[in-house]
């Protein structure tokens, strides 16, 4: 692998993981189409879609524990919303990622594009009110929320994403959780989930290794940058900046795919 890759490698894994941080979003669904088309653009090398979900699992896994310990102070972190949650999407993840390796690379893509339109729809669903909840008595339905974060999982560890781009407009429009603590617990909930993924990847081969290992450093470098920012960024912003990313990828991807 030459130079100019592995910078290319670093310079896509500090932008991706400062944004998960910030967002509180694993980073697969910027990485995911930046490993596949930036390389290939810029002409300094190739991933394979398998080859691409394999990085993207191992970033998310990093880039997620960078954005947890810097949100485990504040109260916004949900215990009972991330046990729900984490346990159902960590079983659903590693389903999803070890199934992977018996789909073609355009199946990964369009899993990953359908992934991507649910989550810009849901994203653009109104959430009046729910940021004035106080945290302490936040409420939600706990089957609805495992069920949900289950089939996320499936989708997620197939594409090697966290799910956290889908967990997001979940909590928000669904579970009706407060921006804030939904930032902070989809973050530990994709460190969960990364974990199903990255096994499914690892046992099936699909990870190269100094591609993920670079990943790994930028996501510890910039995950707690992004964190840190999203706490001043006023929460209105933090939505709409989510929703433009995830829409931005999912037409891209579909571009790709069609």
């Amino acid at each position: 692998m030459g130079i100019s890759l592995m910078i290319t490698i670093f310079l896509m894994g500090v932008v991706g993981s400062f944004i998960s941080g910030m967002l509180g979003i694993g980073g697969a669904i910027i990485n995911y189409p930046m490993l596949l088309y930036i390389p290939v653009m810029l002409g300094v090398g190739h991933f394979s879609a398998h080859e691409v979900s394999g990085i993207t699992a191992i970033q998310v896994l990093f880039a997620t524990l960078g954005g947890v310990l810097a949100y485990r102070k504040g109260g916004y972190l949900n215990k009972s919303l991330i046990v729900y949650m984490g346990i159902s999407i960590l079983i659903g993840s590693f389903i999803g990622g070890f199934g992977s390796t018996h789909m073609p690379e355009r199946g990964i893509n369009i899993v990953y594009g359908i992934l991507a339109l649910i989550a810009v729809i849901m994203m653009f669903v109104p959430k009046r009110g729910i940021d004035h909840i106080p945290l302490d008595q936040v409420k939600f339905n706990k089957w609805l929320a495992a069920l949900l974060s289950f089939i996320v999982g499936i989708g997620a560890g197939i594409v090697g994403a966290g799910g956290a781009f889908l967990l997001v407009p979940i909590m928000l429009a669904v579970l009706k959780i407060p921006t804030r603590m939904t930032i902070a617990s989809s973050l530990a909930i994709t460190l969960i989930s990364s974990i199903g993924a990255v096994s499914g990847k690892i046992a099936t081969g699909q990870m190269p290794i100094l591609p993920s290992i670079i990943m790994v450093v930028a996501s510890l470098i910039a995950s707690p940058i992004g964190a840190n920012a999203g706490k001043r960024v006023n929460t209105k912003v933090l939505q709409v900046i989510m929703g433009i990313l995830i829409l931005a990828t999912a037409v891209k991807t579909w571009i790709g795919i069609l």
